[in-house]
């Protein structure tokens, strides 16, 4: 009954908004535009080196990965603090961003994996970057970007130690219906073999998903030049942010170009970019070792489970982040960044409030919360909201709540994300008052 009323609820959502939305309305129909120009960059740039690898990594841990092996690190018997500690330093080694740290917390989730654990991983997937911890440094601040970082490892502990108090119910319910399931078989290769399958698979979803910060010189057919960020691409435009005044335009303002008006764009020259331009011969690398591995290890019929779960998440999945992507774009294209920043001008709880919200709800691709921060300071957002907004929004976005919210309910998604706003808010109001 309530699948058929979620269903109804989606029909009936869809239908109003097609019966009501004011098309004839410039704002609107520009938001529209802007939303699915929002799903193409995503599509384009996230989906198949992000999502798609992160799914083949759920389906082969629900495969290959034992329920007891799950249990025994990571479930609520677990040795507590080994758990946690883990859980919570992954985001340093994983480095990805909201939504595709979705895939592999639903297969840790669904083997067994206590809801502390699992959801202290959940965000400090995203959140602890030890390379946007850097640049956020270097951009902002060394006060930002240290109190970033901690508040990052201490909100990933705390949030996956509160959300296992919180539902200790229904987690010691889960835990006992685990241990009445009956014993797994012997694993069917040595541990040595299932460890580096997946540290290569990792391995592919890091190097895939490798990021560019974004540093840029433009140079325009018309001769001009200018420093920027390059924030989005899609098929037919790139959108810059300025880092210097160009054409009327002051520093930090976005500015939007058709790619036959660019005659070059020279990017900074660092490891990382380095590794970003060799990112596919090394993300190539690892997939060729798994294939291999997958074909002198792994059975046909193996292969075939493999890929039906791998097929099973994105039917889940992938609907519910391109929806959520899509709702974004639209929203974020009537918020312009100017009344934003009106509102988080002080140090106060509203202000913290907001930036929390904004963060939990927008989706930010990794790294580019920076330069959208620096944008904001220059526009007169205070230190204090700054912080909250980096700790809030990597971690959460629309879509990966809509996604949360299929895996462990609407109420353990409620009280994660309601954790994170809190805990955010607070923060920053704490380092608002020192860093004025």
């Amino acid at each position: 009954m309530n699948k058929e009323l979620k269903t109804f609820g989606w029909i009936a959502g869809v239908f109003l908004v097609a019966y009501f939305l004011p098309l004839a309305n410039p704002k609107i129909s520009g938001a529209i535009l802007e939303a699915f120009k929002l799903l193409q960059w995503y599509v384009r740039n996230h989906t198949l080196a992000c999502v798609v690898p992160a799914m083949f990594i759920a389906g082969a841990i629900i495969t290959f990965l034992s329920q007891a092996s799950v249990m025994r690190y990571l479930g609520p018997q677990a040795h507590k603090p080994l758990a946690y500690l883990v859980a919570s330093v992954s985001g340093f080694i994983l480095a990805v961003c909201s939504c595709s740290v979705l895939p592999v917390f639903a297969g840790i989730y669904a083997l067994g994996a206590g809801l502390g654990p699992a959801s202290a991983f959940l965000y400090s997937g995203p959140a602890i970057n030890i390379l946007a911890v850097f640049l956020t440094a270097r951009v902002l601040g060394l006060p930002m970007g240290v109190a970033r970082a901690v508040g990052a490892v201490a909100f990933a502990l705390l949030i996956g130690v509160l959300m296992a108090v919180i539902f200790r119910r229904s987690e010691t319910k889960r835990s006992e219906e685990a241990l009445q399931m009956p014993e797994p078989d012997s694993p069917a290769r040595p541990l040595w073999k299932t460890v580096l399958y997946f540290g290569c698979m990792v391995g592919f979803l890091v190097f895939s998903d490798w990021y560019n910060p974004g540093d840029v010189v433009v140079r325009t057919t018309s001769g001009a030049q200018f420093a920027a960020v390059a924030l989005q691409e899609t098929k037919d435009e790139v959108v810059f942010q300025l880092q210097q005044d160009w054409n009327g335009r002051s520093s930090g303002e976005k500015v939007t170009l058709a790619k036959p008006a660019i005659a070059s764009v020279q990017e900074a020259d660092t490891w990382v970019i380095a590794v970003h331009h060799k990112k596919w011969w090394l993300a190539g690398a690892m997939g060729l070792v798994v294939l291999v591995m997958v074909w002198r290890w792994f059975s046909r019929d193996e292969i075939k489970t493999w890929m039906s779960n791998t097929w099973d998440f994105c039917k889940m999945i992938i609907p519910l982040l391109f929806g959520g992507v899509f709702v974004v774009g639209f929203v974020g294209a009537l918020l312009p960044e100017k009344y934003v920043a009106s509102l988080v001008g002080d140090n106060s709880l509203r202000s913290n409030l907001v930036a929390s919200l904004v963060g939990v709800f927008w989706y930010f691709a990794t790294l580019t919360e920076i330069p959208i921060c620096e944008t904001l300071g220059k526009l007169g957002m205070h230190q204090g909201p700054m912080l909250t907004l980096l700790l809030a929004g990597p971690a959460l976005s629309l879509p990966s709540m809509l996604v949360i919210a299929r895996v462990v309910g609407f109420n353990k998604t409620a009280a994660f994300t309601l954790l994170v706003v809190v805990m955010s808010t607070a923060t920053g109001m704490m380092y608002g008052s020192l860093f004025k």
